[in-house]
């Protein structure tokens, strides 16, 4: 994943993009989550890959995954 993944303050102001594009991960998760397929999103950036969308995607979930909330604190809310 990370291979593919790539971030630097110089590039998009150091967002997770995908490695030599300018195009921010979350770009890539959002038009997924929206309703585009993985084939769309390769018409639309031909210069991906199919393992660069899936890195998104994994990227994403391993960012998810940090992050834990004790339930406990989600019934104070």
């Amino acid at each position: 994943m990370y291979e593919r993944i790539s971030i630097d303050p110089q590039v998009c102001h150091g967002q997770a993009c995908i490695k030599g594009t300018r195009i921010p991960v979350h770009q890539i998760v959002r038009m997924l989550a929206n309703g585009d397929e993985i084939e769309d999103l390769l018409k639309e950036y031909p210069s991906l890959k199919r393992d660069d969308i899936l890195a998104c995607l994994e990227y994403v979930a391993s960012l998810a995954e940090e992050q834990i909330t004790p339930l406990e604190e989600l019934a104070i809310q």
